[in-house]
């Protein structure tokens, strides 16, 4: 059995952006949100937690960031008795806004030919 959407804003079409700089080297919406997350908790586990993913992932992707930009989205942050964490970088949280300038700025500009794939023929 599918699940089905009840609401119309559950059926509602949406944007789903991804932006390819090279070959294995994208940035969408799931890395975004990982970054925002490793924000917001100060820890790769803990970011990787709040989406359901292991330490390793959530590292490997952050990895690929670093690497695919030539420079840090994430650095790791030394600490005291409760041991480092993790923080973006300036560059990572540039990374963050800007994508989301861009999916903001999309979204805009779709949104008539959004609505009008939601009305009936």
């Amino acid at each position: 059995m599918s699940a089905v959407a009840d609401t119309p804003a559950e059926r509602a079409p949406r944007l789903s952006i991804r932006v390819d700089f090279g070959p294995g080297h994208r940035l969408g919406p799931g890395k975004v949100r990982l970054l925002e997350l490793i924000a917001e908790h100060g820890s790769i586990s803990a970011a990787g937690r709040a989406l359901g993913m292991s330490y390793r992932r959530a590292w490997l992707l952050v990895e690929a960031m670093n690497t695919g930009f030539g420079r840090p989205v994430v650095e790791a942050q030394t600490g005291g008795r409760t041991g480092g964490g993790a923080r973006l970088s300036a560059f990572g949280g540039a990374v963050v806004a800007q994508y989301r300038a861009i999916e903001a700025a999309a979204e805009a500009s779709a949104a008539p030919f959004l609505a009008r794939l939601r009305q009936p023929g």
